[in-house]
């Protein structure tokens, strides 16, 4: 059947069958990242118990890294998509707090970001130099580093205050939030610009794929030379250090692999969009760009649910352990259930 292409949204898909669509997708939504969001707050707490026989330096770059989903989907999903989409002429609109909303949105990302590659490149120095592991690869050290990459990121993205302004004003009061064309067509909103798609998306790409080309060439070489040492007589014996080695490659590489294959599409369409054009999509949604854009976001953002799921797939002690929480609340339950029963027998009795 031929559709008019001069048919708007509502004739070619009846306005009830739309609007009954959106009350299931979006509840369904919520549901779903709600769950994620406390699937990574158990899995922070997991972390931070240090009872998955992970050293104590890696412990700090995990958790650091679900720390970051978690304000990802927080503040990127709940907030800013969520929350500001059902409540539109609330706090949330004022422009102070939009513009406040903004900047945690880019600054949850960046944490993201450079806390996978602070634990590539520490993977890196622990099989490939081991003269600095003792130095380099220790909890200070991997405190210090999410502390420093944190302030930074957070003293980097000052300029999204001035990126922003608002849309209305309303009995003295600032509302909404649009991009400032006066700041992006000065100087310094074009170098903003370009700096940041260095940042968020040139450098980090390079930089994990290189650590992960070194380090396998290294791990490469190793295994290699341990195995010639070793000589035949071993050959049927399992070798400890060579197996913690394929485990930790195993878990650097579903990290930041998962990671690239995310981000791709969200940084193609940066690059294509936000760099060689600083204009802003106004609401043409059938834009194959802005399909693409809007794609690439989803996409990225599922990365904030992928790290529990790699860390349960390559961790045998925090499956357990991820068990251990899960059945807590039944056996509180039952304990419960238990001492009501040993109190109304004597009740019984009577």
């Amino acid at each position: 059947m031929k559709v008019d292409d001069s048919a708007g949204p509502d004739q070619v898909c009846p306005r009830p069958l739309q609007e009954a669509r959106e009350e299931i997708a979006e509840p369904l939504a919520d549901i779903f990242i709600l769950s994620f969001a406390t699937v990574n707050l158990i899995t922070i707490v997991i972390l931070s118990r240090g009872q998955c026989g992970l050293s104590k330096c890696i412990s700090v770059y995990m958790v650091a890294m679900a720390t970051a989903n978690l304000l990802v989907l927080t503040i990127n999903i709940m907030v800013y998509y969520i929350f500001s989409y059902h409540f539109p002429h609330s706090l949330l609109s004022h422009t102070p707090v939009c513009t406040f909303i903004l900047y945690m949105t880019v600054v949850s990302l960046d944490l993201t970001i450079w806390f996978t590659v602070s634990f590539t490149f520490d993977r890196f120095i622990i099989m490939c130099h081991q003269r600095f592991k003792a130095t380099y690869c220790t909890k200070r050290t991997a405190s210090m580093v999410i502390t420093m990459f944190s302030i930074l990121i957070f003293v980097k993205n000052i300029t999204v205050w001035f990126a922003y302004e608002h849309e209305n004003v309303i009995n003295k009061t600032q509302w909404g939030c649009r991009g400032s064309l006066a700041f992006f067509s000065s100087t310094f909103g074009v170098v903003s610009v370009w700096f940041h798609s260095i940042w968020q998306v040139w450098l980090p790409f390079a930089l994990i794929i290189l650590l992960n080309s070194l380090t396998v060439r290294c791990v490469l070489v190793a295994t290699r030379a341990r195995r010639s040492l070793r000589g035949h007589t071993h050959e049927n014996e399992r070798d400890s250090e060579i197996e913690s080695r394929r485990k930790s490659i195993i878990l650097l590489f579903t990290i930041s692999g998962s990671f690239i294959l995310l981000w791709l599409t969200a940084n193609v369409s940066f690059v294509t969009t936000k760099v060689t054009n600083t204009t802003y999509y106004r609401g043409d949604r059938t834009s194959p760009v802005y399909i693409a854009t809007e794609s690439g976001a989803m996409i990225k953002h599922l990365n904030s649910c992928t790290n529990t799921c790699i860390y349960a797939a390559t961790q045998k002690n925090f499956r357990e352990e991820f068990k251990k929480v899960l059945k807590f609340p039944w056996a509180l339950i039952e304990r419960f259930l238990k001492n009501e029963q040993l109190q109304l027998r004597p009740c019984l009795r009577d």
